[in-house]
């Protein structure tokens, strides 16, 4: 009953950044430091061992062995899932995932 080690790839954490300085463009600064640690808050409370979670409904990223997660109805997390870590794969906007 331990935890999985997460690892963020380049690419979400490069859209994650992009949205929170979306977000601090528009005079929300205290905001995007916030929604950056939630995302981040998240992330560690996925790690739990005994969770397992479900494929993507996506054929291809489902196929490929991707899992995913909805963040707040808005976004959705693409992730593969070991026993013993977390690769977080995409980071993106859940209406850009057409199929």
């Amino acid at each position: 009953m331990g935890k999985r080690r997460i690892i963020v790839k380049q690419s979400a954490a490069q859209n994650i950044a992009a949205i929170s300085l979306f977000i601090e463009s528009k005079g929300m600064v205290a905001t995007a430091e916030k929604f950056t640690d939630d995302i981040y808050d998240y992330f560690i409370s996925l790690t739990d061992n005994l969770h397992s979670h479900r494929f993507c409904r996506d054929p291809k990223r489902s196929a490929a062995g991707y899992k995913c997660i909805t963040y707040k109805r808005k976004y959705t997390i693409v992730f593969l899932e070991t026993e013993t870590k977390l690769l977080i794969c995409e980071f993106i906007p859940s209406k850009l995932i057409h199929w």
